[in-house]
C-alpha cells in the first residue's frame, strides 16, 4: 500500500509532515511518499536517523500557499506538491493522499484530477465530531454550500459506509440536522431531504435538533457544507473558551488551584476527545481516490494518525463500496 504525503502542506510543515510519517512507516507497516521540495525533506528526514526502506522522496519545487485561490493554483501550480500527489493517486500509483495544505485547493485538485466516483453529483468533506456516547461522523463541514436534496442523499449514503467500513460502527444511524425533530420541520432544502432520505437503504433516524448533536443520538449526521461549518467553527470556538475560563477561575485562589490538581486527570480525559490530532484529517468522501485533509495545524500525531486513517480507509474497500451503492441506486444525475 502507498499513502501519499503533501510534505510542505500545513503551518508545520515539513517538520511535523516528516516526524509524523516516520512514526507512521515504523508502526503501520505502510510504503510512504513523500512530495515536496527533495533537498528540504531530506535535512528533515536526516534528523530521525530513519534506517527504513518504505519511506519515497518525490520532488516537487512549488508549494500551494492559503493566500493562494484554489482552481487558480491547481490550474497554474502543476509542480506544486499538492497537485503532484493528487496526480499519484490519479495514475494510480498511489492509494491515497494526505494534505494539511489548502482546504480548497485540496477540494478543486481532488474534484479536477482524481475525479468523482460516477454517479455522485459533489464530494463531502467529513469530519468525526466528540459526543457523550464517542464520536459521529458530521457531513458536508465545508465543501458545498448550497446543495439539493439528492447531494445530501449521498452524502448520508457515503457516511454510512464510512462510519460502518472505517469508524466500525454497525448500522450506523443517519440524522438529518434541522431545527426541530418533526417531520416537516425546517427550510425547503431540509424538508425535501427529509422526505428522500426516509425513502433511501439506510437507517435513518430523522431530524436531529442542534441542541442533540454532542448527545450522540446519532452516528452520520448530514447537512449542507454552510452548516456544517458553523457548527464545526461553533464548537471549536466554544471548547477553546470553555477551556480558556476554566483555566482562568482555577487560577484564582490557592484552594481553586488544589481543586484544579484534583480534577486534572477528569479534565485531560475531556480535552482529549476533543483533541483532533487522535484522528488524523477528515475525507473527502466522493472522489475515485483516497484523499484526507489534515488539520492546518497538525503537529506529527495528528500526521502518524492521517496515515492510519488513510490505511484502514484503503483496506475497508470504502471506494468500491460507495460505487456499489451508488450503482445500485441507478446512479443520480443531481437534478433532484
Amino acid at each position: 500500500m502507498n499513502i501519499v504525503v503533501d510534505a510542505m502542506g500545513g503551518d508545520n510543515a515539513p517538520r511535523a509532515t516528516v516526524r509524523g510519517c516516520v512514526d507512521a512507516a515504523k508502526e503501520y507497516g505502510v510504503n510512504i511518499i513523500l512530495v515536496g521540495k527533495k533537498d528540504v525533506i531530506e535535512k528533515e528526514l536526516d534528523k530521525y536517523n530513519y534506517q527504513g526502506n518504505n519511506i519515497e522522496i518525490i520532488g516537487a519545487d512549488d508549494v500551494i500557499t492559503n493566500e493562494d485561490k484554489p482552481v487558480k493554483a491547481i490550474r497554474r501550480k502543476k509542480d506544486s506538491s499538492m497537485v503532484v500527489g493528487l496526480n499519484l493517486v490519479k495514475e494510480n500509483r498511489a492509494d491515497a493522499f494526505i494534505s494539511a495544505g489548502n482546504s480548497g485547493a485540496l477540494l478543486a485538485g481532488g474534484t479536477f484530477i482524481v475525479g468523482r466516483i460516477k454517479g455522485i453529483s459533489r464530494a463531502a468533506l467529513t469530519t468525526v465530531y466528540p459526543t457523550e456516547k464517542g464520536i459521529s461522523l458530521m457531513l458536508d463541514i465545508g465543501a458545498n454550500t448550497d446543495c439539493k436534496p439528492s447531494y445530501l442523499q449521498q452524502f448520508a449514503i457515503m457516511g454510512s459506509i464510512y462510519s460502518q467500513k472505517v469508524l466500525g460502527v454497525s448500522n450506523p444511524k443517519v440524522g438529518l440536522i434541522n431545527n426541530g425533530v418533526e417531520p416537516g420541520k425546517g427550510n425547503d432544502l431540509t424538508k425535501k431531504s427529509y422526505e428522500v432520505l426516509k425513502e433511501t437503504n439506510i437507517n435513518f433516524y430523522g431530524n436531529l435538533e442542534a441542541r442533540d448533536i454532542p448527545k450522540g443520538y446519532v452516528d452520520v449526521m448530514v447537512c449542507d457544507g454552510f452548516v456544517g461549518n458553523m457548527i464545526l467553527k461553533l464548537t471549536e470556538g466554544l471548547a477553546k473558551s470553555i477551556f480558556s475560563t476554566l483555566k482562568e477561575e482555577f487560577m484564582r485562589t490557592i484552594l481553586t488551584k488544589l481543586g484544579a490538581i484534583i480534577l486534572k486527570p477528569g479534565l485531560k480525559n475531556f480535552k482529549d476527545k476533543l483533541d483532533y490530532t487522535e484522528y488524523g484529517g477528515a475525507p473527502l468522501l466522493g472522489l475515485k481516490g483516497g484523499v484526507i485533509k489534515a488539520h492546518g495545524s497538525s503537529n506529527g500525531k495528528a500526521i502518524k494518525n492521517a496515515v492510519r486513517q488513510a490505511k484502514t480507509f484503503v483496506e475497508n474497500n470504502v471506494i468500491e463500496k460507495i460505487e456499489q451503492d451508488i450503482k445500485e441506486m441507478g446512479g443520480n444525475d443531481g437534478t433532484k
